[in-house]
């Protein structure tokens, strides 16, 4: 489809054309390690479940409460987020995420009990809820020529991220024990640090016109943007609702469902990575195929129905056809794509950018927190997990509901407040 987008909705430094990434190696090579070891700590656990209670006593409540984590950390990052990217500078809150994530993986690795357990599972995942909101203002920063290309492989390498630690998880957990295949991902999030570290110490980043900064401040706000007003701030965030509560449902209970269903642990756990795994081929084509339609309405039905179909056979076919049903509903994961991709298409400015990021996801996951702790405690014996699922039914229609309010295509600066007329005075 032809990119039907005017002047005015391109972001300022997308206009100048493509510019050499000569010069930017050092941010690419960063933006992609953060990807790439940001989601490790997601899924390293729940395949481990069974081990991990063998020490620690887990019950419903407490794994209800590990599997809502992510998603609730991330929303209180992205509140806590929001007035951080206005004033602090980006690269310095990259590094605070990235120090979170590793010291979150290793000491929870180090659990003595259930509640330090998911007190330092909390510290990293509100880690890589800060990763989150950032790499969007700063894929705009470093990169607004390739907006598309770079969202892709950002999203790319967080299904990677997530895939590797789910096949992995129970492998390394019985050679090595569940705290040393639940702690190793720690050292990836620690050379995420380095080329960022690098940035800093020569002094080195970007303006947005691609020259370096005269200092290092943040950038200033854009006067009005407030997403919170616009109804693409709030379809943004359902979109986030609807496919996180879905995916981070999936991640933490798809092994407990296949388990209940017969299949073994381990089967259960390469499920799980098959599950993630399909995040990868969708990522790469969603922002491309995105940022060149002006309406990418149906791209969101699409990746709801596959949803929708994949929960229908897990639920209702043999078990034995589990893995084509994993398939469909993994392949419903490119909404996350689809999600982050819109946050650089309705926006035009770095401060524009960061602002939607963060109350979005913010607003977002606070919502979708809900979905993976109802997901346990609507199951009872026998009920075959269908209100659970039919919970996450739910969460697809906030999905598309979000998906139709950013459809039109409109910039998140133009939507501002109109000012108000100063009262006229009348002269005698």
């Amino acid at each position: 489809m032809a990119l039907l987008r005017s002047r005015k909705d391109a972001p300022n430094a997308r206009v100048a054309g493509k510019r050499p990434l000569r010069g930017r190696f050092t941010a690419l090579a960063g933006i992609l390690l953060v990807a790439f070891s940001a989601r490790e700590a997601v899924s390293a656990a729940s395949p481990l479940l069974g081990q991990i209670g063998a020490d620690l006593p887990f019950d419903a409540l407490t794994t209800g409460i590990l599997g809502m984590l992510p998603t609730a950390s991330f929303a209180v990052m992205g509140f806590l987020a929001l007035p951080l990217v206005r004033r602090v500078r980006l690269e310095y809150l990259l590094l605070v995420a990235i120090l979170l994530t590793t010291l979150g993986q290793l000491g929870r690795a180090g659990g003595w009990n259930v509640q330090a357990f998911l007190a330092f599972t909390c510290v990293a995942m509100l880690g890589i809820g800060l990763v989150n909101v950032v790499v969007p203002p700063l894929l705009m920063k470093y990169f607004p020529d390739r907006i598309g290309i770079l969202a892709a492989l950002h999203v790319t390498l967080l299904g990677v991220s997530t895939a590797v630690a789910a096949q992995f998880a129970i492998p390394l957990g019985t050679l090595y024990g569940w705290r040393f295949s639940i702690g190793i991902w720690a050292a990836l999030s620690a050379v995420a640090a380095l080329p960022w570290l690098t940035l800093l110490v020569a002094g080195r980043t970007l303006a947005p016109s691609g020259t370096p900064a005269a200092d290092g401040r943040s950038l200033p706000s854009a006067d009005g943007v407030k997403p919170w007003r616009s109804s693409i701030g709030w379809g943004t965030a359902l979109v986030f609702a609807g496919c996180s509560s879905n995916t981070f449902a999936a991640l933490t209970w798809l092994p407990v469902v296949l388990l209940d269903r017969g299949m073994s642990q381990e089967t259960a756990g390469s499920m799980l990575a098959l599950y993630s795994i399909l995040a990868l081929p969708v990522a790469l084509m969603v922002p491309m195929v995105v940022v060149r339609m002006s309406r990418p309405l149906p791209v969101a039905v699409l990746f709801v129905a596959a949803f929708a179909i994949g929960y229908g056979g897990i639920i209702f076919a043999p078990p034995a056809s589990a893995g084509i049903w994993v398939v469909i509903a993994g392949l419903g994961q490119g909404a996350y794509s689809f999600a982050f991709t819109m946050i650089n298409k309705r926006t035009r400015t770095q401060s524009g950018s960061g602002s939607l990021s963060a109350f979005a996801q913010g607003t977002g996951y606070a919502l979708a927190s809900i979905g993976p702790f109802l997901f346990a405690l609507l199951h009872t014996p026998g009920d075959g997990w269908l209100p659970s699922f039919g919970m996450l039914g739910a969460w697809l229609v906030a999905l598309v509901a979000g998906a139709i309010m950013v459809n039109k295509p409109r910039m998140l600066e133009d939507q501002r407040p109109v000012p108000k007329r100063a009262p006229k005075i009348q002269v005698p």
